[in-house]
């Protein structure tokens, strides 16, 4: 739990008193949980509507600026995961985050979606323990700490959630459809990026995919947007495709265009590095790339197209 001698809780709910509070206490930092609680007699509505949240949030942010108090405002999200109330609520604050999560982990990913002083692409992750929330330092770790080894389908890359490196397990699983349409379902990846990657394998590499179901899902729950992750991706469904194993200690970075070349891709150094920091001992990258690495204690292999690749990582 929280260990603060100075740590002041305060059940109030009306907008008009949280503020005097603030105001006579001039804390360090104030958190409100939940915005859709609070309400301002001022306007008739009831706590949670439109008016009361735009109203409520509108004063804590004037607050905010002229005091110089951060405020950090705790509010629901809908099914779909959104932030529920109005819009107009993500425009007035400086910064929304999310703390994501799901039962079957102990951790935490706090993703920005919106920041004015910063990259929104930074991710933060935190383990749930006996003492409460903890910052996880090298969450690369955690997220292979349970990667099976010697079976297909298993594929690991690196991936840069913006100036982090993060090492992921990508995990394939193809096999024949019993139905008209193959399924094609992804977990952590876009679905459109799958199929174009599905596409550039059967047409560049000669893979007879089309009578196939895929599965693929990034392990622990990570989202994987930028696509330096596609060499991963193409190698994980040929693996289990093939049911080959992918060779040992191999990490693998990269985009791949339409033509089945290997695109270079941003701040190689800092991901080589992330894997020679957990064991890996070869990385199949661009060849675009391996010019600008200069990291020793690694194998490095640069590729120009698909097919290359593949030949060296199965």
């Amino acid at each position: 739990g929280v260990d603060a001698e100075e740590l002041y809780l305060l059940a109030e709910t009306n907008i008009e008193r949280i503020t005097a509070h603030i105001i006579a206490m001039k804390p360090h930092a104030v958190i409100i949980d939940s915005i859709q609680t609070v309400f301002t007699s001022a306007i008739e509505s009831a706590p949670g509507s439109v008016s009361q949240v735009r109203e409520s949030a509108g004063r804590l942010m004037t607050l905010a600026k002229g005091s110089g108090v951060p405020i950090f405002l705790v509010g629901h999200v809908t099914k779909d995961g959104g932030l529920a109330g109005p819009r107009v609520l993500e425009h007035l604050v400086d910064t929304v985050l999310y703390f994501e999560g799901d039962c079957g982990h102990s951790y935490r990913i706090l993703r920005a979606v919106k920041n004015r002083f910063g990259s929104t692409n930074e991710i933060g992750v935190f383990e749930m323990k006996e003492s409460g929330l903890c910052e996880v330092c090298n969450p690369s770790e955690l997220f292979l700490s349970e990667r099976p080894t010697g079976v297909p389908g298993s594929v690991v890359v690196a991936a840069l959630e913006g100036t982090r490196p993060l090492l992921v397990e990508l995990q394939a699983l193809v096999s024949s459809t019993s139905f008209g349409n193959p399924r094609r379902t992804t977990i952590g990846v876009d679905h459109n990026r799958l199929a174009l990657l599905v596409a550039v394998l059967e047409k560049k590499v000669g893979l007879h995919l089309s009578g196939q179901d895929i599965f693929l899902n990034a392990a622990g729950g990570v989202r994987l947007n930028e696509p330096s992750a596609d060499l991963g991706i193409v190698a994980v469904v040929a693996s289990s495709h093939l049911d080959k194993i992918v060779a040992p200690q191999t990490v693998f970075i990269g985009e791949v265009g339409l033509s089945g070349e290997v695109r270079a891709v941003s701040q190689p150094e800092i991901r080589i590095k992330e894997a020679l920091k957990l064991g890996f001992t070869r990385c199949i990258l661009p060849s675009g790339n391996l010019k600008q690495v200069k990291v020793k204690g690694i194998e490095l292999v640069g590729v120009k197209s698909v097919d290359e690749a593949l030949d060296k990582g199965i």
